[in-house]
C-alpha cells in the first residue's frame, strides 16, 4: 500500500476510500512516484551527505517542483547537445583536411551568392589588402593607409630623384676609374725620358735647400738674443726663410709627382732607381774630386 509522505489523514473514511477505490489508488501511486522522483532530483542537486531541508509537501509544491525539474532536464539536454556539437566541430576543425574543405566550402558558398558587382568589389578589396600587406580588409583601414601613403608620396619622389642623380654620378666616376685602371695596366705606358734626370736634380736641390734652411734657422736663433740684430735684419731673414721653405715645398712636390710617374712594372722601376743611384754616386764623386783639386 502506497503512503504519501507529508499527506495528513483526514479521516478513516478517506483511508478506506483510498484502499478500496481503484482510481484513488492510481492517483496515490502516481503521486508517490512523482515525490520519489522529486526527492531523487533534489538529492542530486545537494552535496553528498547533506540531507534535503524540510518543506511543505502538497499538490502545488509538487507541480512546481515537477515543472522545475522538467525545465532543468531540458536545459541539461540542450547543454549536452551543444557540448557534443562543439566537440565534434572542434575535432573536425583540428583536422587539416577538414579545415581546407570547410574553407573551400565557405568560399564557394560566398562566391556563389555574390553578384557580378559584389564579386568585382571583393576582388578589388583582396588585391588592395595583398598590396598593402594588411591582414584586415576593412575599408576604413585602407582609407587611413591611402592617406598616409599619399602624404609620403612627395618625399618619396624627391628621395628617388636624389638617389637617381647619385647613381648617375657614381656610374660616371666608376667609368672614369675603370678607364684610369685600364690605362695604368697598359704595358705601353712609359715615363718621360728625362724623368730620372729631373728627379735627381730635384733631390739634390732639396737636400741643398734643407741644409741651408737648417743653417738659417741656427743663425736666426743665435741672432734672437743679440742686441745688434735690427728689425730690418729680422725681416730680411724671415723673407729668406720663407722663400727657402716655399722652394723646398716646390721641389718636394716635384719629387712626389716624379714618384707617381714611375713605371708600374717592379723590375723596370727597380732598374731606374739603380741607374739614378749610380748617377748620384758619380755626381757626388765628381763634385768631391773637383773640390779637392786646387
Amino acid at each position: 500500500m502506497a503512503r504519501l509522505q507529508g499527506q495528513p489523514s483526514d479521516s478513516l473514511q478517506d483511508q478506506s476510500a483510498a484502499i478500496f477505490s481503484p482510481s484513488v489508488a492510481r492517483v496515490a501511486a502516481s503521486t508517490a512516484r512523482d515525490w520519489s522522483y522529486i526527492d531523487a532530483w533534489l538529492a542530486s542537486k545537494f552535496p553528498a551527505g547533506r540531507s534535503i531541508p524540510p518543506f511543505e509537501r502538497n499538490q502545488s509544491t509538487l507541480e512546481a517542483l515537477l515543472a522545475l525539474a522538467l525545465a532543468n532536464e531540458t536545459a541539461d539536454d540542450e547543454r549536452s547537445h551543444l557540448a557534443r556539437a562543439s566537440a565534434s566541430t572542434l575535432r573536425r576543425l583540428e583536422q587539416p583536411e577538414s579545415n581546407y574543405r570547410l574553407r573551400d566550402t565557405l568560399i564557394t558558398c560566398v562566391q556563389g551568392g555574390l553578384t557580378d558587382e559584389g564579386s568585382n568589389a571583393l576582388d578589388a578589396i583582396a588585391n588592395v589588402a595583398i598590396r598593402a600587406a594588411s591582414p584586415l580588409a576593412a575599408p576604413h583601414h585602407f582609407g587611413r593607409d591611402f592617406v598616409r601613403l599619399q602624404a609620403s608620396l612627395p618625399e618619396a619622389e624627391l628621395m628617388i630623384s636624389r638617389l637617381d642623380l647619385l647613381r648617375r654620378h657614381i656610374d660616371h666616376e666608376a667609368d672614369l676609374a675603370v678607364e684610369a685602371h685600364r690605362a695604368w695596366q697598359d704595358h705601353g705606358f712609359k715615363p718621360f725620358p728625362d724623368t730620372a734626370r729631373q728627379n735627381l736634380e730635384l733631390q739634390r736641390k732639396a737636400k741643398l735647400l734643407r741644409s741651408q734652411l737648417a743653417d738659417l734657422r741656427d743663425r736666426a736663433r743665435r741672432h734672437v738674443g743679440s742686441p745688434q740684430l735690427t728689425i730690418e735684419d729680422a725681416s730680411r731673414l724671415e723673407h729668406s726663410i720663407l722663400a727657402l721653405m716655399a722652394r723646398f715645398r716646390e721641389l718636394q712636390a716635384s719629387t712626389t709627382s716624379f714618384d707617381h710617374r714611375l713605371s708600374n712594372d717592379t723590375g723596370t722601376a727597380q732598374n731606374e732607381v739603380d741607374a739614378l743611384r749610380k748617377q748620384l754616386r758619380h755626381t757626388s764623386l765628381d763634385g768631391s774630386s773637383k773640390r779637392r783639386d786646387p
